[in-house]
């Protein structure tokens, strides 16, 4: 069986009403300049929206396909037994020109049970964002079903959420059933669980270009709606050049960030599962066993698990999220 090597993604962009123009001309997405994308599903296995590789002799396979015929060797055997063929992460380019619609995500147990889907935990690390730009998450404190129902019906719901002023760097933490809305004027990378399942409670008395409101999903997302979900939500950590900082650990993903201008040994010997490079400045080389790959702003490269050892070489700086499923994370949580 031919060697794996680091793989790249056609990406899905997504026009949306509420998107821009900056993903095609400052992420260098291959697409009409002139369509407002809001999002770039980097690397998806989304029924539907199926990630496809654009480099190597596995382009034009879907990574379905992929893990069908390479199993843990693509995604790790751990991550492997628990999802089977099915890639366990969505990771996206949001563009927010406009206010996102205020949302809410399931947990496992009631997508199971609703959608035959995993729930939707995820996280956002700020790319870009106007002086003025919010991010809306959680509730400024508790409340009770009734005072939301009551704000829900008055139109005064976002009153009650908690605001922040996010900065490039920020990182957001959401888990399911924490409320929220990506503010205008923001550029973010999301990571997220494999799922498309969102429940839009208030979309701003928005019209699309027809005069016609966009669906809401009340009834549903009041069961999905974390109440005790308050307060203050920004991650910020100090970032220290060329080396690997810690922004999120949960039982769903890790995500770090690297800031480099030298070269980076990294050994994943003791991770058993695929290693996700998004690159959100400058430029570097992927080397393994004599190889390379160049990877470059706005692109996503997926490092199968069978691959342990590169060297990340930059040209001559560059700044990644580097994402993965930990084991060890549920080991931690189990001796708690």
């Amino acid at each position: 069986m031919s060697e794996l090597y680091p793989l790249k993604f056609e990406p899905v962009l997504k026009e949306k009403l509420w998107g821009g123009k900056n993903l095609v001309s400052r992420y260098y997405k291959k697409a009409d300049p002139d369509i407002r994308y809001g999002e770039s599903w980097e690397i998806s296995a989304v029924a539907g929206d199926m990630s496809v590789v654009s480099n190597g002799f596995l382009a034009g396979n879907n990574i379905e396909e992929l893990i069908e015929v390479y199993m843990g060797d693509i995604t790790g055997d751990m991550v492997f037994e628990k999802f089977g063929n099915e890639f366990p992460l969505l990771i996206k380019l949001i563009e927010a020109q406009d206010d996102l619609s205020i949302q809410v995500h399931p947990d496992d147990a009631l997508a199971k049970k609703r959608h035959k889907a995993f729930g939707k935990t995820e996280m956002w690390y700020v790319l870009e964002s106007d002086k003025d730009s919010k991010i809306y998450t959680g509730f400024k404190e508790e409340i009770t079903k009734e005072t939301y129902l009551n704000s829900l019906q008055s139109g005064e719901l976002a009153m009650l959420l908690n605001v922040e002023k996010p900065v490039p760097g920020d990182v957001f933490f959401t888990p399911a059933g924490r409320i929220h809305a990506i503010g205008a004027g923001i550029i973010l990378a999301e990571i997220q669980q494999t799922s498309d399942i969102t429940y839009r409670i208030s979309d701003w008395n928005r019209k699309d270009p027809d005069g016609k409101s966009r669906e809401l999903h009340n009834d549903l997302a009041l069961d999905s709606i974390d109440f005790k979900a308050t307060g203050e939500n920004k991650i910020t950590r100090t970032i220290t050049l060329n080396k690997t900082e810690n922004l999120v650990s949960c039982e769903y993903f890790t995500t770090n960030v690297i800031s480099f201008n030298e070269l980076i040994s990294k050994d994943y010997n003791l991770i058993d599962s695929f290693i996700i490079y998004l690159c959100i400045e400058g430029e570097f080389l992927i080397r393994w066993e004599g190889n390379s790959e160049p990877v470059l702003k706005g692109e996503t490269v997926l490092l199968p698990a069978m691959i342990k050892e590169v060297i990340l070489e930059p040209s001559p700086a560059a700044k990644l999220l580097e994402i993965f499923i930990s084991e060890n994370y549920n080991q931690n949580k189990s001796n708690n």
